[in-house]
Formats: structure tokens, C-alpha cells, sequence
């Protein structure tokens, strides 16, 4: 295992430790109730930081640009390098916070974090009752309390494609479960096309193509028995999903550089025709969309859920999802977090979801016009989705990390699902999760 690695899981079990080492020590707050600014006061001399990763550091551009005029403050967006979640808990273990972070809003993640004792509760925030009902309370909440701020449609895992390239391959529908995709994947390889594309060198999208796999077993239960230690990840289900992903590499269905490629080579080569498919989540379109307009990616780019049995979507909030507010020990500066929050989803979410031609999140504010379809089909497909690993599972452990590995040819399927299963035992217990 390498040292970096050793170090991010060192950090992760610390914090979970911290979480459970003594439930009555540390208060959810000071004992005082949190305030709320109005969104554009003065904060003139104030400085903030946002930390965000490789694929959602260009998010809060317009947001910052807003806020920083209507309020006189500095906001600093630092990308914290991949693997992001990694990094942002070793920094967060050693008491290295930023005033906002993206992060995944799933409980797993929240507890990764030692939510409780590391982060503001957003509990009464201001914008809550401007939500659509059906998406305020999907994510973002840990043991009853409020962590984390949707910004944007949460995340579905599913298959990003190349209408072009299906159509000039006499591809005429959209496969109808994972079976059927594969069969397009070896109809086009014999056409001389490169079916789907993998960034084996950034590694964090490894794990979806497992994850897919999972739909039908997820919505099954699966997950819950994970939790209760009545499945494992050494058990057919996950080892046979991660042996299928394993077997279709080695068939030759992917890119000839999956060890090297990265994010950004994944959304070149399915605009430019070079792959026909990508397994990934809604971040993935935001690359796109920093590339290509609306008439393009239409013309161009289509979406599909997938899953064994059919269309059904992986549901994923990932951490271009949403943020977080740290505790960092400066009232101010706290609630100058709470004011940025405020403004993104008050006064300037229009501008935020224009400029990001994304779909908004609260009915009073119309979804700009020009929002790609495939983006529509998207979000269209969240409500029949199956919750991800990240989502139902009490820890979230570094499977996609030991795919990556798998891909560089240090690991079998089998080391995979015993290294995952061993961190997955190891967080669950250090949460104190019964069981473990």
C-alpha cells in the first residue's frame, strides 16, 4: 500500500474516532443559536476560503464574483488536488480547515468529515423553504441535523454517449440494461470504434462502472446488509461486478491508455468522437459544458441510466453537489460562511444556475433556458434511482482507489474486494456502527 495512501485512511480513521470517542464531549455548537446575515452586508477586510477539486473549482465563479461585489469581501477558491476527498481529510485531521468546502453530502461522508465537531450545522439556513420538497431533505443531513448545501442536481451515476458516433455506427436506441451496452460496446469495437473510455490515472470514476453493476442489489437491500456485516464486499455480488469490470478491460473494450488517461482526456475524446460511451456522473457534463455549447452538446451528447436489469440510474450527490461550512473557531469569518451560503442561494442563485446552465434547484426560480438535454434526462432519471455505495452505506471506503490499482495491474479482483471490505470493517467500526 502506498504511503499517501496509508496516510489518507490514517486521517479518516482518525476522524471517525474523534466522532465516537466521547458522544457527550463535544456540543453540535457553543451554546448559542447561529445567525443568519443578510446576504449582501458589508464584509469589507474579511477574507474566505473555498476549497474545491479538479472538477468543481470552476463552479462558484460567478457566485464569488457576485458576493465579492455586493459585499466587499476576498474569496479564494483553492483546488485541493486528487484524490480530493483524501486530501481534505488528512488537511481537516491535522486542523488545517478552510471556511467552505465542496463535499459529498451523504451521511458516510458527513461522518468521514466528524461532522458534529467539524462543521457548522445549517440547520435553520434561510433558503431551506425555497427548495423543491422533493429534493430538500435528499441529502446533505447526519443524525437530524443539517450539514451540507444542495447547490446543484444531485449526481446520477449513468452512461454519457456520442449520438454521432452511435448513428454513423448504425446504432439506432439506447441499450435497455447493462447486458445490452456491453453488445454495443463489441459491435463497435468491430467497426474499429473505442466503446467506452476510462481515466484509469485520476481514478476517481473507476468505481461507477462497479457501482452500476450494483443497482438491482442495491435496491434489494444490499447495502443495508453491508451494514449490518451480513454481506461483504469478498461476497458475489460486489467481487462478481468488480471481476466483470476486470474481464471487459481485458477484453479490450476500453481506451488502449486507460492506465494514463485523465478527466480531462475522458471529455475530449467522447465531444471529439474518439470513444462512443463514458460510465460517469453529472460533474463529468460540467467539463463538457466548459468546452462546448448548448447546440453542440446537444447535437452531440446523450444520456442514459443503466443498470443490469434496465434504465435505472445510480443515485450519487457528489461533492460538485454541494458544500460545507467549517468551524473554524473565528465568529466572524464564520458567519461570513453563512452569508456566502445565503447569497449563493438567495440572491444570486439565478446568475449561479444561468451561468452554469444547470437546473434549479427552487421552483420560484425558473431553470435558465438552453440547459443541455442530456442534463434534462438526468435529472429526469433521479427519481427512479437506487441509492450509490456513498449514499447507503456507513462508510465510504477507497474501492475506487484499489480499482485504480486493478487497472495498473497491482491488484487482482479479488485483493480489491478484501482491501475495501478490510478499510469498509475498519471505518464502520471506528464510527462504532453495531457489528464491527
Amino acid at each position: 500500500m502506498k504511503k499517501w495512501k496509508v496516510l489518507a485512511v490514517a486521517a479518516t480513521l482518525a476522524l471517525g474516532l474523534a466522532a465516537c470517542s466521547d458522544p457527550g464531549a463535544a456540543p453540535e455548537t457553543d451554546g448559542t443559536v447561529a445567525t443568519w446575515a443578510d446576504p449582501t452586508a458589508k464584509l469589507d477586510g474579511v477574507n474566505l476560503t473555498i476549497w474545491a477539486a479538479q472538477n468543481s473549482n470552476t463552479v462558484p465563479k460567478k457566485v464569488v464574483e457576485g458576493f465579492q461585489a455586493a459585499t466587499g469581501a476576498k474569496v479564494t477558491v483553492v483546488t485541493i488536488p486528487d484524490p480530493y476527498e483524501q486530501g481534505v481529510q488528512t488537511k481537516v485531521a491535522t486542523g488545517d480547515k478552510p471556511d467552505l468546502a465542496f463535499w459529498q453530502p451523504t451521511a458516510s461522508m458527513l461522518t468521514a468529515l466528524n461532522a458534529k465537531n467539524n462543521l457548522q450545522p445549517l440547520t435553520d439556513a434561510p433558503w431551506l423553504g425555497k427548495f423543491d420538497p422533493a429534493l430538500r431533505d435528499i441529502t446533505g443531513i447526519l443524525d437530524g441535523t443539517r450539514y451540507a448545501a444542495l447547490v446543484t442536481s444531485p449526481a446520477v451515476e449513468g452512461v454519457y454517449y456520442n449520438k454521432e458516433v452511435f448513428a454513423a455506427n448504425g446504432i439506432t436506441a439506447t441499450p435497455k440494461n447493462f447486458d445490452e451496452m456491453i453488445a454495443i460496446g463489441r459491435t463497435l469495437k468491430a467497426k474499429g470504434v473505442t466503446p467506452f473510455f476510462e481515466m484509469g490515472a485520476d481514478r476517481w470514476a473507476t468505481q461507477w462502472w462497479v457501482q452500476v453493476q450494483l443497482a438491482d442489489a442495491a435496491k434489494n437491500g444490499l447495502w443495508d446488509k453491508v451494514n449490518k456485516g451480513q454481506a461483504k464486499f469478498t461476497d458475489a455480488d460486489v467481487l462478481g461486478a468488480i471481476k466483470k469490470y476486470k474481464s471487459l478491460i481485458d477484453e479490450g473494450l476500453f481506451n488502449s491508455d486507460i492506465k494514463t488517461a485523465k478527466f480531462e482526456d475522458q471529455g475530449k475524446a467522447l465531444l471529439d468522437g474518439k470513444a462512443a460511451m463514458v460510465v460517469q456522473v453529472n460533474s463529468y457534463f460540467g467539463q463538457l459544458q466548459a468546452t462546448a455549447d448548448t447546440a453542440i452538446l446537444d447535437k452531440r451528447i446523450g444520456f442514459f441510466p443503466i443498470s443490469p436489469s434496465g434504465n435505472v440510474g445510480t443515485f450519487i450527490p457528489d461533492q460538485s453537489n454541494a458544500l460545507v461550512a467549517f468551524k473554524t473557531g473565528d465568529a466572524k469569518r464564520e458567519s461570513a460562511a453563512r452569508q456566502l451560503l445565503s447569497y449563493w442561494m438567495g440572491p444570486g442563485y439565478a446568475d449561479f444556475i444561468a451561468d452554469r446552465k444547470t437546473l434549479s434547484l427552487q421552483p420560484s426560480v425558473p431553470s435558465p433556458a438552453g440547459v443541455p438535454q442530456a442534463l434534462l434526462d438526468v435529472h429526469k432519471s433521479l427519481s427512479g434511482s437506487v441509492g450509490s455505495m456513498q449514499a447507503l452505506a456507513v462508510a465510504n471506503p477507497d474501492l475506487y482507489l484499489n480499482l485504480a490499482d486493478m487497472i495498473g495491474g497491482t491488484m487482482t479482483p479479488e485483493q480489491v474486494a478484501t482491501a475495501t471490505q478490510d478499510q469498509f470493517a475498519q471505518l464502520a467500526k471506528a464510527a462504532g456502527v453495531a457489528g464491527f
